[in-house]
């Protein structure tokens, strides 16, 4: 780390953990004490610090993660989305300057898995490195910068998110599916239009708006067909896919 072997130690290993974090995909491998307070408290409390500190700490943490007031909650009567901002939150108690997270969204409902994901960005505009281990590609395109990808233990590829999934052989190396957004932009890259690659659907929108016009609108038509024009209205909804065609019309 930082250039260094690591130091296998008792003590090493002690500064290590204080610096680095590791959240588990299922929270009740790392969730084990009678209340969400003592699960919070244990790696504060065998840092060596005093009451005081261990308190404002966990609770520091629980407001962090928006789950102030439930430290007396036993963490087994927890939601998923709760007991994973709870496991976040206990590592966040040991102040690391990196988080690593196994599958942070796996067996979360939507509305669950956009919450984690906003508090990880959140923990990565306060300068925690967050690095996330996932097969869900719609959430590593929303929330990347960096994306390394690996295949039977092998990196193949490491860039920025919008560099990688502009490479569909890539993805299909590594047995994974492009997002829907990206997988759109591929195909009409593949039919001759001069896009880039977009990975939400806002940016993908504005990017079908300007670079097309009247003309190119129709050629784009044909060469979706009607079951990929239904893929478009899909993607993009009802209001923004006719807005699209309203502002192309008029160009």
């Amino acid at each position: 780390m930082d250039g260094a072997e690591i130091d296998y130690s008792k003590d090493g290993l002690m500064k290590l953990r204080q610096r680095v974090g590791i959240v588990f995909q299922n929270p009740d491998d790392q969730l084990f004490s009678p209340t969400v307070f003592e699960d919070m408290a244990f790696g504060p409390v065998n840092l060596g610090l005093d009451d005081d500190e261990v308190e404002r700490r966990v609770r520091g943490s629980l407001e962090r993660v928006g789950m102030g007031g439930y430290g007396d909650r036993p963490p087994h009567h927890l939601s998923g989305g709760e007991k994973k901002k709870i496991a976040i939150a206990g590592i966040l108690a040991m102040k690391p300057e990196i988080m690593v997270l196994d599958e942070p969204t796996a067996g979360l409902d939507p509305q669950a898995a956009d919450d984690i994901i906003d508090t990880l960005l959140e923990l990565g505009r306060d300068g925690i490195t967050v690095i996330i281990s996932s097969h869900d590609v719609e959430i590593i395109s929303q929330f990347a910068e960096r994306i390394i990808v690996l295949n039977d233990g092998r990196l193949i590829a490491d860039g920025g998110s919008e560099e990688i999934f502009s490479r569909p052989e890539i993805i299909r190396r590594a047995n994974l599916k492009l997002p829907k957004t990206a997988d759109l932009m591929n195909r009409l890259r593949n039919a001759g239009f001069r896009v880039d690659v977009k990975l939400t659907v806002e940016d993908a929108y504005h990017e079908l708006l300007h670079t097309l016009g009247e003309k190119k609108y129709h050629e784009l038509l044909h060469v979706l067909g009607e079951e990929r024009q239904h893929e478009l209205i899909h993607l993009l909804g009802e209001e923004k896919y006719h807005e699209l065609l309203h502002a192309l019309k008029k160009d």
